[in-house]
Protein backbone atom coordinates (compact mmCIF):
# COMPACT_ATOMS: atom_id res chain seq x y z
CA UNK A 1 0.00 0.00 0.00
CA UNK A 2 2.88 2.08 0.96
CA UNK A 3 4.38 1.79 -2.59
CA UNK A 4 1.62 2.20 -4.35
CA UNK A 5 0.74 5.67 -2.27
CA UNK A 6 3.84 6.74 -2.78
CA UNK A 7 3.39 6.08 -6.68
CA UNK A 8 0.70 7.68 -7.25
CA UNK A 9 1.91 10.77 -5.60
CA UNK A 10 5.05 10.38 -7.51
CA UNK A 11 2.60 10.89 -10.70
CA UNK A 12 0.70 13.05 -9.45
CA UNK A 13 3.77 15.26 -8.62
CA UNK A 14 4.41 14.79 -12.17
CA UNK A 15 1.69 15.98 -13.39
CA UNK A 16 1.44 19.25 -11.84
CA UNK A 17 5.53 19.89 -12.85
CA UNK A 18 4.22 19.28 -16.62
CA UNK A 19 1.29 21.26 -16.29
CA UNK A 20 3.34 23.93 -14.68
CA UNK A 21 5.62 23.83 -17.94
CA UNK A 22 2.66 23.43 -20.36
CA UNK A 23 0.19 25.70 -19.58
CA UNK A 24 2.07 28.87 -20.18
CA UNK A 25 3.81 27.37 -23.41
CA UNK A 26 0.30 26.96 -24.33
CA UNK A 27 -1.07 30.46 -23.41
CA UNK A 28 2.01 32.07 -24.78
CA UNK A 29 1.78 30.11 -28.10
CA UNK A 30 -2.08 31.02 -28.44
CA UNK A 31 -0.82 34.49 -27.96
CA UNK A 32 1.55 34.35 -30.48
CA UNK A 33 -0.99 32.90 -33.05
CA UNK A 34 -3.36 35.29 -32.29
CA UNK A 35 -1.31 38.04 -32.35
CA UNK A 36 0.11 37.37 -36.02
CA UNK A 37 -3.36 37.47 -37.60
CA UNK A 38 -4.06 40.57 -35.55
CA UNK A 39 -1.03 42.33 -37.19
CA UNK A 40 -1.54 40.91 -40.77
CA UNK A 41 -3.55 43.76 -41.47
CA UNK A 42 -6.09 40.79 -43.55
CA UNK A 43 -10.24 41.27 -42.73
CA UNK A 44 -12.77 39.49 -43.53
CA UNK A 45 -14.46 42.50 -45.26
CA UNK A 46 -11.36 42.66 -47.65
CA UNK A 47 -12.06 39.00 -48.36
CA UNK A 48 -16.02 39.24 -48.59
CA UNK A 49 -16.38 42.11 -50.27
CA UNK A 50 -13.95 43.26 -52.44
CA UNK A 51 -11.80 46.83 -52.93
CA UNK A 52 -15.28 48.08 -54.01
CA UNK A 53 -16.55 48.17 -50.54
CA UNK A 54 -17.35 51.05 -49.15
CA UNK A 55 -16.12 52.50 -45.28
CA UNK A 56 -19.25 51.68 -43.89
CA UNK A 57 -20.10 48.06 -45.15
CA UNK A 58 -15.89 47.23 -44.06
CA UNK A 59 -16.77 48.58 -40.60
CA UNK A 60 -20.02 46.59 -40.94
CA UNK A 61 -18.56 43.00 -41.82
CA UNK A 62 -15.87 43.61 -38.88
CA UNK A 63 -18.13 44.22 -36.41
CA UNK A 64 -20.16 40.71 -37.38
CA UNK A 65 -16.60 38.99 -36.58
CA UNK A 66 -16.09 41.26 -33.44
CA UNK A 67 -12.70 42.66 -35.08
CA UNK A 68 -14.03 46.34 -33.46
CA UNK A 69 -13.41 44.98 -29.96
CA UNK A 70 -10.43 45.75 -28.49
CA UNK A 71 -7.46 43.11 -29.16
CA UNK A 72 -7.38 41.71 -25.31
CA UNK A 73 -10.75 41.78 -25.62
CA UNK A 74 -10.79 39.68 -28.96
CA UNK A 75 -7.96 37.80 -27.88
CA UNK A 76 -9.56 36.13 -24.58
CA UNK A 77 -12.83 35.75 -26.39
CA UNK A 78 -11.09 33.49 -29.16
CA UNK A 79 -8.97 31.70 -26.55
CA UNK A 80 -12.35 31.03 -24.20
CA UNK A 81 -13.97 29.34 -27.69
CA UNK A 82 -10.62 27.34 -27.81
CA UNK A 83 -11.32 26.06 -24.09
CA UNK A 84 -14.67 25.03 -25.55
CA UNK A 85 -13.65 23.70 -28.80
CA UNK A 86 -14.77 26.47 -30.75
CA UNK A 87 -12.19 27.78 -33.78
CA UNK A 88 -14.27 30.72 -34.73
CA UNK A 89 -15.73 31.11 -38.32
CA UNK A 90 -14.09 31.04 -41.67
CA UNK A 91 -13.80 34.06 -43.34
CA UNK A 92 -14.07 32.49 -46.44
CA UNK A 93 -17.45 30.16 -46.40
CA UNK A 94 -18.66 31.07 -42.68
CA UNK A 95 -18.28 28.06 -41.97
CA UNK A 96 -17.57 26.81 -38.16
CA UNK A 97 -13.58 26.16 -38.04
CA UNK A 98 -13.21 23.18 -35.86
CA UNK A 99 -15.54 20.89 -38.12
CA UNK A 100 -13.29 21.30 -41.14
CA UNK A 101 -10.01 20.72 -39.36
CA UNK A 102 -11.38 17.64 -37.80
CA UNK A 103 -12.49 16.36 -40.83
CA UNK A 104 -8.91 16.78 -42.78
CA UNK A 105 -7.26 15.88 -39.31
CA UNK A 106 -7.52 12.25 -39.79
CA UNK A 107 -5.86 12.22 -43.30
CA UNK A 108 -2.97 14.16 -42.00
CA UNK A 109 -2.70 12.31 -38.77
CA UNK A 110 -2.68 8.86 -40.59
CA UNK A 111 0.24 9.96 -42.90
CA UNK A 112 2.40 11.63 -39.58
CA UNK A 113 1.46 8.62 -37.67
CA UNK A 114 2.73 6.06 -40.26
CA UNK A 115 5.52 8.29 -40.73
CA UNK A 116 6.47 8.44 -37.19
CA UNK A 117 6.08 4.69 -36.83
CA UNK A 118 8.61 4.30 -39.85
CA UNK A 119 11.14 6.39 -38.13
CA UNK A 120 10.70 4.51 -35.01
CA UNK A 121 10.90 1.46 -36.22
CA UNK A 122 14.13 1.83 -38.55
CA UNK A 123 15.94 4.58 -36.79
CA UNK A 124 15.81 2.44 -33.95
CA UNK A 125 16.75 -0.51 -35.10
CA UNK A 126 19.61 1.41 -37.42
CA UNK A 127 20.91 2.68 -34.20
CA UNK A 128 20.77 0.13 -32.29
CA UNK A 129 22.69 -2.07 -35.40
CA UNK A 130 25.47 0.92 -35.36
CA UNK A 131 25.93 0.94 -31.91
CA UNK A 132 26.59 -2.12 -31.12
CA UNK A 133 28.87 -3.36 -34.20
CA UNK A 134 30.38 0.38 -33.45
CA UNK A 135 33.49 0.59 -35.42
CA UNK A 136 33.05 -1.90 -37.84
CA UNK A 137 31.63 -1.43 -41.62
CA UNK A 138 27.96 -1.42 -40.57
CA UNK A 139 28.65 1.64 -38.28
CA UNK A 140 30.00 3.57 -41.26
CA UNK A 141 27.28 2.20 -43.62
CA UNK A 142 24.53 3.49 -40.95
CA UNK A 143 26.17 7.00 -40.78
CA UNK A 144 26.83 7.33 -44.35
CA UNK A 145 22.56 6.21 -44.93
CA UNK A 146 21.68 8.67 -42.06
CA UNK A 147 24.03 11.82 -43.26
CA UNK A 148 22.63 11.31 -47.24
CA UNK A 149 19.28 11.14 -46.35
CA UNK A 150 18.95 13.58 -43.89
CA UNK A 151 20.54 16.25 -46.65
CA UNK A 152 17.59 15.27 -49.18
CA UNK A 153 14.25 17.28 -48.99
CA UNK A 154 10.87 15.87 -48.72
CA UNK A 155 9.26 16.84 -51.91
CA UNK A 156 12.28 15.27 -53.61
CA UNK A 157 12.04 12.25 -51.98
CA UNK A 158 8.04 11.98 -52.51
CA UNK A 159 9.06 12.82 -56.63
CA UNK A 160 11.25 9.91 -56.56
CA UNK A 161 9.02 7.39 -54.55
CA UNK A 162 6.01 8.46 -57.56
CA UNK A 163 8.20 8.07 -60.48
CA UNK A 164 9.51 4.55 -58.99
CA UNK A 165 6.86 2.79 -57.16
CA UNK A 166 3.64 4.44 -58.89
CA UNK A 167 5.07 5.16 -62.28
CA UNK A 168 7.36 2.55 -63.31
CA UNK A 169 6.48 -0.76 -60.87
CA UNK A 170 2.65 -0.01 -60.75
CA UNK A 171 3.17 -0.73 -57.27
CA UNK A 172 1.59 1.65 -54.77
CA UNK A 173 -0.93 4.73 -55.62
CA UNK A 174 0.21 7.90 -55.98
CA UNK A 175 -2.60 10.37 -55.14
CA UNK A 176 -5.75 10.40 -53.44
CA UNK A 177 -7.04 8.74 -49.90
CA UNK A 178 -10.06 6.70 -48.73
CA UNK A 179 -10.79 6.34 -44.92
CA UNK A 180 -9.64 3.47 -43.23
CA UNK A 181 -13.26 3.00 -42.07
CA UNK A 182 -14.05 2.09 -45.70
CA UNK A 183 -10.87 0.03 -47.31
CA UNK A 184 -8.61 -0.48 -44.75
CA UNK A 185 -5.82 -1.74 -47.22
CA UNK A 186 -6.49 0.92 -49.59
CA UNK A 187 -5.87 3.40 -46.97
CA UNK A 188 -2.82 1.60 -46.23
CA UNK A 189 -1.49 2.11 -49.96
CA UNK A 190 -2.68 5.66 -50.55
CA UNK A 191 -0.45 6.65 -47.12
CA UNK A 192 2.39 4.39 -47.51
CA UNK A 193 4.63 7.07 -49.85
CA UNK A 194 3.75 9.72 -48.62
CA UNK A 195 4.32 8.89 -45.24
CA UNK A 196 8.12 7.10 -46.54
CA UNK A 197 8.58 10.80 -48.37
CA UNK A 198 8.04 12.00 -44.76
CA UNK A 199 9.87 10.12 -42.17
CA UNK A 200 13.52 9.53 -44.11
CA UNK A 201 14.62 12.80 -41.79
CA UNK A 202 13.06 11.06 -38.69
CA UNK A 203 14.95 8.00 -39.24
CA UNK A 204 18.36 9.41 -39.73
CA UNK A 205 18.30 11.74 -36.84
CA UNK A 206 16.81 8.64 -34.78
CA UNK A 207 20.18 6.48 -35.42
CA UNK A 208 22.45 9.18 -35.22
CA UNK A 209 21.18 10.08 -31.63
CA UNK A 210 20.70 6.77 -30.41
CA UNK A 211 24.06 5.06 -31.57
CA UNK A 212 25.80 8.37 -30.06
CA UNK A 213 23.50 7.35 -26.81
CA UNK A 214 24.38 4.28 -26.51
CA UNK A 215 27.64 4.36 -27.67
CA UNK A 216 28.16 6.39 -24.43
CA UNK A 217 26.30 4.09 -22.25
CA UNK A 218 28.56 0.88 -23.31
CA UNK A 219 31.41 2.74 -22.41
CA UNK A 220 29.73 3.40 -18.44
CA UNK A 221 30.89 1.38 -15.54
CA UNK A 222 27.87 -0.56 -15.18
CA UNK A 223 28.24 -2.53 -18.08
CA UNK A 224 31.72 -3.37 -17.52
CA UNK A 225 30.32 -4.69 -14.60
CA UNK A 226 27.13 -6.66 -16.28
CA UNK A 227 30.15 -7.88 -18.86
CA UNK A 228 31.64 -9.57 -15.39
CA UNK A 229 28.84 -10.71 -14.11
CA UNK A 230 28.30 -12.64 -17.52
CA UNK A 231 25.32 -11.46 -18.41
CA UNK A 232 24.60 -11.80 -22.03
CA UNK A 233 24.91 -9.16 -24.66
CA UNK A 234 20.64 -9.23 -25.30
CA UNK A 235 20.36 -8.52 -21.63
CA UNK A 236 23.10 -5.64 -21.05
CA UNK A 237 21.31 -4.17 -24.28
CA UNK A 238 17.86 -4.08 -23.50
CA UNK A 239 17.91 -4.15 -19.61
CA UNK A 240 21.13 -1.92 -19.53
CA UNK A 241 22.43 0.29 -22.39
CA UNK A 242 18.98 1.27 -24.09
CA UNK A 243 17.46 2.53 -20.70
CA UNK A 244 20.12 4.38 -20.20
CA UNK A 245 21.43 5.38 -23.59
CA UNK A 246 17.98 6.30 -25.05
CA UNK A 247 17.18 9.38 -24.03
CA UNK A 248 18.24 11.71 -26.35
CA UNK A 249 16.98 9.84 -29.14
CA UNK A 250 13.49 9.89 -27.20
CA UNK A 251 14.18 13.72 -27.19
CA UNK A 252 15.04 14.54 -30.52
CA UNK A 253 11.30 11.86 -31.07
CA UNK A 254 9.55 14.76 -29.14
CA UNK A 255 11.18 17.25 -31.30
CA UNK A 256 10.29 15.41 -34.53
CA UNK A 257 6.45 16.15 -34.42
CA UNK A 258 6.45 19.92 -35.33
CA UNK A 259 8.32 19.16 -38.50
CA UNK A 260 6.15 15.81 -39.22
CA UNK A 261 3.21 18.00 -39.18
CA UNK A 262 4.44 21.38 -41.37
CA UNK A 263 6.04 18.64 -43.96
CA UNK A 264 2.42 17.43 -44.34
CA UNK A 265 1.68 20.82 -46.00
CA UNK A 266 4.30 19.47 -49.05
CA UNK A 267 3.83 16.01 -49.15
CA UNK A 268 0.01 16.71 -49.13
CA UNK A 269 0.32 18.56 -52.05
CA UNK A 270 2.17 16.59 -53.91
CA UNK A 271 0.23 13.40 -53.22
CA UNK A 272 -3.08 15.15 -54.03
CA UNK A 273 -4.44 14.53 -50.08
CA UNK A 274 -7.03 17.13 -49.01
CA UNK A 275 -5.37 17.11 -45.54
CA UNK A 276 -4.92 19.03 -42.24
CA UNK A 277 -1.60 20.69 -43.79
CA UNK A 278 -3.19 21.68 -47.43
CA UNK A 279 -6.48 23.12 -45.92
CA UNK A 280 -3.98 25.36 -43.30
CA UNK A 281 -1.62 26.18 -46.70
CA UNK A 282 -4.73 27.20 -48.99
CA UNK A 283 -6.32 29.00 -46.17
CA UNK A 284 -3.44 31.59 -45.70
CA UNK A 285 -3.60 32.24 -49.27
CA UNK A 286 -7.07 33.04 -49.04
CA UNK A 287 -6.21 35.40 -45.98
CA UNK A 288 -8.50 32.91 -44.23
CA UNK A 289 -7.30 33.81 -41.24
CA UNK A 290 -9.65 32.23 -38.27
CA UNK A 291 -8.66 28.75 -40.38
CA UNK A 292 -5.52 29.21 -40.02
CA UNK A 293 -4.94 30.03 -36.53
CA UNK A 294 -6.86 27.40 -35.84
CA UNK A 295 -4.87 24.69 -37.14
CA UNK A 296 -1.80 26.26 -35.81
CA UNK A 297 -4.11 25.59 -32.39
CA UNK A 298 -4.21 22.08 -32.97
CA UNK A 299 -0.61 21.54 -34.17
CA UNK A 300 0.24 23.43 -30.30
CA UNK A 301 -2.28 20.87 -29.08
CA UNK A 302 -0.61 17.65 -30.76
CA UNK A 303 2.62 18.84 -30.61
CA UNK A 304 2.41 19.56 -26.64
CA UNK A 305 0.53 16.01 -26.16
CA UNK A 306 3.11 14.07 -27.63
CA UNK A 307 6.05 16.07 -25.80
CA UNK A 308 4.11 15.56 -22.42
CA UNK A 309 4.15 11.30 -23.50
CA UNK A 310 7.69 11.32 -24.48
CA UNK A 311 9.12 13.64 -21.34
CA UNK A 312 6.54 10.70 -19.21
CA UNK A 313 8.90 7.88 -21.40
CA UNK A 314 12.08 9.40 -20.42
CA UNK A 315 11.04 10.12 -16.91
CA UNK A 316 9.68 6.35 -16.46
CA UNK A 317 13.30 4.97 -18.43
CA UNK A 318 15.35 7.30 -16.37
CA UNK A 319 13.70 8.29 -13.10
CA UNK A 320 16.68 10.14 -12.05
CA UNK A 321 16.64 12.46 -14.08
CA UNK A 322 13.28 13.50 -13.40
CA UNK A 323 14.91 13.94 -9.58
CA UNK A 324 17.77 16.64 -10.99
CA UNK A 325 15.25 18.44 -12.57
Amino acid sequence: MNIIATRALAGFGWLLRSAAIIVPVFLFATFITFGLGAVSGLSPAGLKLGDSATDADVARVNAQFGLDQPLAVRYLTWLGGILRGDLGVSWFNDLPVAPQIFQRLEISVSVAGLALLIGIVFGFTLGILAAVHRGSWIDRAVTVFSTVISTLPPFVIAIALIVVFSVTLHLLPSAGYVSPSVDPGKWLALITLPAIALSLDTVADLARQLRTGLTSAYAENYVTGAIVRGLSRRRILLVHVLRNGAGPALTVLGMRVPALLGGAVVTESIFGMAGFGRFASESALRGDVPVVQGTLVVAIVLVLAFNLLVNGLLTRLRPGAERAA
